[in-house]
Parts: C-alpha cells; sequence; structure tokens
C-alpha cells in the first residue's frame, strides 16, 4: 500500500495566502470546487538509503529553508536540492497540529484542512520571507498534509512552504532562497505569456500565440520612495520608465508600425505594503475594435511578429 501526503490548496482571493496547484503526482487527483488535493510519493515501509524513494522520504521531511525539486508530473524522482539551483518549493515551516488533534482525533475533512492551511501557514510564510507576503506577488503559499494511512500512524504535521505558480497552476521553477528574493511579480525579459481568451496564461514560446512579451522590468520605489503611489501615477511614471527599455528591448523599433502597444503593469497597494517595488513592461496587441487583447506569433525582435485578427463574425442568412 502507497503512503502519500497531500497537497492543499485554496483560491479564496479574500486571504493573503494563496495555496495553488502543484502538480499531479502519483495517486488520486481530486479535483474540487476550492481545493485541489495531490499525493505525495512516498511508500510505506523501510527505504534503501540513497535509493529514489528515501530521497523523497527525506524531502518530505525536510527542516525550513529545505528546497525541493521534481519532475512533473509524477514527481517520482522528488529530492532536496541546494536552494541556488532551479526548485519548485521551499519549505516554510513545519507545524504539529498534535494539540488540536489528538492520538484518536478523526482526520479533518476538506474544508477543515483549508482553514488549518490558511491559519498554520501563512503566519510562518510571511515570517520567512522577511515578515510580510505579497499576495499578488511572486510567491504563493501551499500545505502538504498527511494522508489516511500516515494519520492513522500519528503524523500530525502540516508541511508548510512557498512556490511559484503560473496562472494555471503550473509550478515555474526559480533559483535561489525565497527568502531573499523581492517578492515582485516580474519575469525576465523574453518571456511571451499566452493568450487564453481574454485571459492572460502561462508562459510560452514566443513562436506561439500570446499575449505579452516581457521586454524589461523596471523599479518604481526610486520614483516613488514615500508611501503607495496612485495608480495614475504609477502608470504615468511606467509608461516614462518602460519607453527606455522597451526601446533597448526592440532595437528602437517601431511598435505602431508593426501594430503593437506597450503595457506597462502597475501595483496594488496590499503589494506595495509587502515591499514590492518592480513590474513587468509588456508589449502587447489591441484588436481592431479596440475591445482586447490580439494573440501575436514571434518575438518583437523579430523583422515582423504577427498580430492575427479575430474570425468574422457570422451572420444569419
Amino acid at each position: 500500500m502507497s503512503e502519500s501526503g497531500d497537497w492543499l490548496r485554496s483560491h479564496d482571493g479574500t486571504t493573503k495566502t494563496r495555496l495553488l496547484m502543484a502538480g499531479a503526482f502519483v495517486g488520486a487527483l481530486l479535483p474540487l470546487v476550492t481545493s485541489i488535493l495531490f499525493s505525495w510519493p512516498v511508500e510505506a515501509g523501510r527505504a534503501t538509503p540513497g535509493s529514489p524513494e528515501d530521497l523523497r522520504r527525506e524531502a518530505f521531511d525536510s527542516p525550513t529553508g529545505s528546497c525541493l525539486q521534481w519532475s512533473p508530473p509524477d514527481g517520482s524522482d522528488m529530492r532536496k536540492v541546494d536552494c541556488a539551483q532551479p526548485h519548485l518549493f521551499e519549505v516554510t515551516s513545519n507545524v504539529d497540529i498534535s494539540a488540536e488533534f489528538g492520538e484518536n482525533a478523526a482526520a479533518p475533512d476538506t474544508a477543515r484542512w483549508q482553514e488549518l492551511a490558511v491559519a498554520k501557514c501563512t503566519p510562518g510564510a510571511a515570517t520567512y520571507l522577511g515578515g510580510q507576503l505579497d499576495p499578488f506577488g511572486r510567491f504563493t503559499v501551499n500545505a502538504l498534509k498527511p494522508t489516511a494511512e500516515q494519520w492513522a500512524d500519528g503524523d500530525r504535521k502540516v508541511r508548510c512552504g512557498v512556490q511559484r505558480a503560473a496562472p494555471s497552476g503550473a509550478l515555474l521553477p526559480h533559483s535561489g532562497t525565497a527568502a531573499r528574493q523581492d517578492q515582485s511579480n516580474i519575469h525576465e525579459p523574453g518571456t511571451c505569456l499566452a493568450l487564453v481568451g481574454q485571459e492572460i496564461g502561462d508562459p510560452t514560446d514566443c513562436a506561439n500565440p500570446h499575449a505579452f512579451e516581457i521586454v524589461g522590468n523596471v523599479d518604481l520605489g526610486t520614483a516613488f520612495p514615500g508611501g503607495y503611489p496612485t495608480v495614475d501615477a504609477q502608470t504615468e511614471k511606467a509608461i516614462e520608465l518602460c519607453a527606455v527599455v522597451t526601446t533597448a528591448y526592440t532595437g528602437g523599433a517601431d511598435l505602431a508600425a508593426k501594430k503593437l502597444t506597450p503595457y506597462p503593469d502597475t501595483l496594488k497597494v496590499e503589494s506595495w505594503d509587502a515591499g514590492s517595488r518592480k513590474i513587468d513592461c509588456k508589449v502587447g496587441a489591441k484588436l481592431p475594435d479596440g475591445t482586447g487583447l490580439a494573440p501575436i506569433t514571434n518575438s518583437v525582435r523579430g523583422a515582423q511578429p504577427s498580430v492575427t485578427p479575430p474570425p468574422p463574425t457570422s451572420t444569419g442568412g
């Protein structure tokens, strides 16, 4: 019989903790309205030292500050790695809930696990990240809970950690410890973001249809050393700063001639209060009627990126 831990996701926009999808590990995958549970690939019984199973066990019970890496989708090669290497999860705390759930207590249901994950993991994650968690920032909080078999054996720990997740929930590797990173939700220049309907999707190859290409990042903190600036003030300064990096990235290309438009980001007050100051500078294209985004194919650095027109609207005969 397999022995696993489960990823627990909550997608409640009213909290400052975002518990997001980690990936489809070995075992049952249970999609719910507000959570997704993932089996952790740790088997019962003894494991040979140094074996993949032994490495998975070690990863499962890693102390605070440990970084974990695996290959989606099954996570069978999950292991601890140096945080300087690309990784998908960073442990922020291991919380014991035995005082609330004694030896003979029934395991919490999914809704209760949701509450426990938010209550137990948010404070530790905020402390680990320097005191505050940016709810719209680079990192999200996730929790690993014991399975029914582990619970029956007396495991009462909630394993908490931070990770970076794309809009779809797919995890994005990052390098360096999260504890010393800026939480600003920025991307590397040259990253293209997919267009899903009129929603911004995951990073994709720029040869594929996409919504935006990231042409650089700028820091609004220098322009606004005091309190939170209005969105209008941010936008005005971002347009000015992004124009410089856009010119450098594109080699001074005439964006209008390519039917492209610059789109600078702004920051929410919660992000500003958490210390985030950096934003993405993006290039995209508008639909002819200006009602939304048009998909772009190829990089803005190319001779002529292709802006795809929307399909014609059918009319009755």
